[in-house]
């Protein structure tokens, strides 16, 4: 049975008119000239290939007037860039001022004011609610107040969990618009999980929803919310939205934040904020178990999602854009919100599931809002495919223009290209404007020439890279800019064809991709290592037909204590659940007596992904291990635990 749902009398209740379907489109790859506004005159006539030459060896002249053509300045820059990869300096737009909210919102208010901005595919089918640009600045400028009312000021962090919804996306610019720093936390982590994030930013404020509703399902997010900020002293006020018609207890700083908005008048003066000054802080898994808290600023993380968004994914004037990320990923931020409002864009706000009510869903989606860019994980679509081509084939899909595939700020893509350029089917192929990839050899050398694969490297700065890690800058540049001095590693391997383009081969550290969630390794090796029966774990990424990769993890328990390894394991999958988050639990427990390490003590983690992957017959030097027979004992264990599984579906 379908959740129930109610909406804010500022949103959703009120706006639930419909557009008229636009016309139909093919699916066919037609190239256009770009849109006014898009380059100065001068570059304007350049094509594809000399645009993207004058990137790399004129970057000041290419995104300088990129700036200042697409963005709108209170006080204009007087420098394009400042940067110094070797310490992780990096500066754009110097000495400029502007407010993104201002260019995702007031910019177009002014030219279409009822054009619609957003619209908010609601996890029942056919219950879509739009709401347009006017809309959208106005509950923007009201929820902005409501904040300021709150003593929420520039430079304070505000969490925002919220699943996707207009009340998101407005939070998300309110904070821009009065230069607050949000983080939002995906609506489906733990209060641990929550907990730890709020506690590293130092938020002062979390804004979440009594309850989310995703594939028929009620989620709890005030009582997780609840229990995180028991341990976070630093929030002063929990601001709660009425997303279901149940009711929440309400605390001393718990705020009801609809009838707070509605007190606030619809107009806020936007806050003239620094081209470096903080915009957002969207916290990632890493490899080391604490999530860190990568740092994005103003004008040049705009610019870029605003770029991408037109040049890789075709974006014209009138499309429907259709991102089905969380708003709690990278690529929601990009891609659902600033990107798409900063061109002008209509963009699509997808609640639900790929598989709710059927696996037919986003097809259904895409002809009713006559979506033109669709832009998906590759897990959803790893999912559908077991369900075959039917449910595909039974909608109409003459609308979409554009597939694409997941990514956060897109760098190597198949577009933009002169006409006629070829698209290879798996590859990420052309570097986007002002991206120099180079692939780096085992020992540090800058490979050359093509057919060759190596460490994916980028050799100089562009305007939408992520300028630190919060609170940790030896941390950013240990992570990204140590590893091969002078260069941005970007944490995959990669290969150059024959023709010059680039796959991703994989990533090549020790964080893994579960269902598009990005998980350190470490992370759940920290959760598993509470449990006062485990001395120690090990936890590896294998490929998954559906999810993309699952975590497999090695334990070790204490020796009295293996007896009773069924309930321990059952113990450690709800530890991790309650850690992290469903998503994250191992999909295999392999009890080892004993862990691989080399003589410094070192997990010789290859060796165990080749265990689980089944590919022992070359395990490589093992000479390093402190003690080689321990190989064969976790050989045999697993070839135990496979016989096991096989008999259990046998059953």
């Amino acid at each position: 049975m379908a959740a129930r749902s109610r909406g804010s009398g500022l949103f959703w209740a009120a706006l639930s008119r419909r557009r008229a379907p636009g016309p139909s489109r093919c699916l066919s790859y037609q190239p256009h000239a770009p849109a006014p506004g898009t380059w100065s005159t001068e570059l304007s006539r350049l094509s594809h290939g000399d645009l993207y030459r004058l990137s790399v060896t004129d970057p000041d002249r290419f995104w300088g007037a990129a700036a200042a053509d697409r963005l709108r300045w209170v006080e204009p820059f007087h420098r394009v860039r400042d940067c110094d990869l070797s310490s992780g300096r990096i500066g754009w737009f110097l000495g400029g001022k502007l407010n993104v909210s201002v260019n995702c919102l007031d910019v177009h208010v002014e030219k279409h004011p009822d054009r619609v901005a957003l619209i908010w595919e609601q996890d029942e089918p056919g219950t879509e609610v739009k709401v347009t640009y006017r809309e959208l600045l106005e509950t923007t400028c009201r929820l902005a107040n409501a904040l300021k009312s709150h003593g929420i000021n520039k430079g304070d962090r505000v969490a925002i969990y919220m699943p996707v919804s207009p009340l998101a996306v407005a939070a998300m610019l309110a904070c821009a618009r009065i230069g607050a720093v949000h983080t939002v936390v995906f609506a489906g982590f733990s209060s641990d999980a929550l907990a730890g994030r709020i506690q590293d930013a130092g938020c002062k404020a979390v804004i979440t929803f009594n309850e989310g509703v995703r594939g028929g399902r009620v989620i709890q997010l005030k009582a997780t919310v609840d229990a995180a900020v028991k341990t976070c002293p630093s929030v002063q006020h929990v601001f709660v939205c009425q997303r279901t018609e149940t009711p929440v207890v309400m605390g001393e700083r718990d705020v009801q934040l609809e009838e707070a908005m509605s007190s606030q008048p619809a107009v806020c003066a936007p806050e003239a904020l620094d081209s470096e000054d903080l915009l957002f802080l969207l916290y990632t898994s890493g490899s080391t178990g604490k999530p860190k808290g990568v740092v994005h600023t103003q004008a040049g993380y705009l610019l870029y999602a605003s770029l991408t968004l037109q040049h890789v994914f075709d974006y014209r004037d009138g499309d429907v854009f259709g991102c089905m990320a969380d708003v709690g990923w990278i690529t929601g931020h990009s891609y659902v919100v600033y990107g798409p409002l900063c061109n002008g864009a209509t963009t699509v706000l997808f609640e639900s599931t790929p598989v709710y009510p059927n696996p037919g869903r986003y097809w259904e989606t895409v002809e009713r809002l006559r979506i033109s860019q669709f832009y998906g994980a590759p897990t959803a679509l790893r999912l559908l495919l077991k369900y075959g081509e039917s449910w595909v084939k039974k909608y109409d899909r003459s609308s979409l223009r554009t597939l694409g595939s997941e990514t956060g700020g897109v760098c190597i893509a198949p577009r933009p290209a002169d006409e006629g350029a070829p698209i290879v089917p798996a590859m990420a192929m052309r570097p986007f404007f002002g991206i120099q990839p180079v692939l780096m050899g085992e020992k540090g050398e800058q490979l050359s020439g093509n057919d060759i694969t190596g460490a994916l490297c980028i050799s100089q700065p562009w305007p939408g890279i992520a300028r630190s890690i919060y609170g940790d800058h030896q941390r950013f540049v240990d992570t990204y800019f140590k590893p091969y001095p002078g260069f941005y590693f970007s944490g995959d391997g990669a290969y150059r064809s024959e023709d010059g383009f680039y796959q991703i081969t994989g990533r090549m550290d020790d964080v893994i991709n579960v269902s598009g969630h990005r998980l350190g390794t470490a992370e759940i090796e920290d959760a598993l290592d509470e449990h006062p029966a485990v001395p120690e774990t090990a936890v590896i990424g294998i490929p998954h037909d559906i999810k993309g990769e699952v975590p497999f993890a090695f334990v070790v328990l204490k020796e009295d204590l293996s007896d009773d390894a069924p309930a321990v394991l059952q113990q450690l999958r709800d530890l991790v659940a309650t850690k992290i988050a469903k998503y994250a639990v191992p999909e295999h427990f392999l009890v080892v007596t004993r862990l691989p390490k080399t003589r410094s003590g070192k997990i010789m983690r290859r060796i165990l992904r080749k265990v689980a992957m089944e590919t022992t017959e070359d395990l490589g030097d093992v000479s390093t291990l402190d003690d080689p027979s321990i190989v064969k004992e976790i050989i045999e264990a697993h070839e135990a635990y496979r016989k096991q599984r096989q008999e259990e579906k046998k059953k």
